[in-house]
């Protein structure tokens, strides 16, 4: 499929699909990007790509994996450096509008409505910026035998760029969909867009979801009519 900096292939049976943080404590007011000072509604042009997107690899039968970035309700797994940094009106673990901020099981923590996961779909729960710090996220792709990641969500400069650079780190393809991951400053998305495929491709590719669902419309059979599995939760 067309790409930047240039085409990316992928096999459907060993690709997965990364949706990063989409939860309502970073795209809803009142939730801790809004604490931060940000404007919210910034990510939410992320949200209708990305139903087409989920739509389009459920029916593909692509493995789906969620993160949501949160901590224990102890606090115990949140450092003090990560607590105290900035001059935020609410801090982690703080009671806001939608629950206790950034803690896990908690409303405001949870993915929005409107990208909630179905049956069979990974919920991978995370302390840090990046996918694979103190999670099973490694272990899923592994167990799924998946070489290729196709990525989304948000912030693109801070977890969505840290998750990339993990997976790269460890050998995995990815495949960045620049409408389905947003930021709250525009020259933010920008550059780390341009960063992910700079020098050939340093981090990988980045392509318009639209390039991607033509790709993947191209390379799938039409799905069957078996259920999924139940959905999995992996800490």
């Amino acid at each position: 499929m067309s790409a930047r900096p240039y085409d990316f292939t992928f096999d459907p049976a060993t690709t997965a699909l990364v949706v990063i943080d989409m939860q309502r404590d970073f795209l809803e007011p009142g939730g801790f990007g809004e604490s931060l000072g940000n404007d919210v509604s910034q990510l939410r042009s992320t949200i209708e790509p990305l139903q087409a997107v989920l739509a389009a690899v459920r029916a593909a039968g692509l493995t789906v994996i969620h993160t949501r970035e949160g901590h224990l309700p102890d606090l115990s797994d949140l450092p003090p450096a990560k607590l105290h940094r900035g001059d935020a009106a609410l801090r982690i673990g703080d009671l806001g509008p939608k629950g206790r901020i950034l803690i896990r099981g908690e409303y405001g923590q949870d993915i929005i409505d409107e990208l909630a996961p179905v049956d069979g779909e990974y919920v991978i729960d995370k302390p840090g910026k990046g996918a694979f710090y103190a999670t099973a996220f490694g272990d899923v792709l592994a167990e799924k035998g998946i070489t290729s990641l196709v990525v989304a969500g948000v912030t693109t400069e801070v977890c969505v760029h840290t998750t990339v650079r993990e997976a790269n780190d460890r050998g995995f393809e990815c495949l960045v969909l620049s409408d389905c991951v947003g930021s709250y400053f525009p020259e933010f998305q920008r550059v780390a867009l341009e960063m992910v495929a700079a020098q050939g491709g340093i981090f990988g590719w980045v392509a318009p979801s639209a390039d991607f669902l033509a790709a993947l419309a191209a390379s799938t059979p039409a799905a069957d009519s078996t259920l999924p599995a139940p959905a999995v939760t992996a800490s």
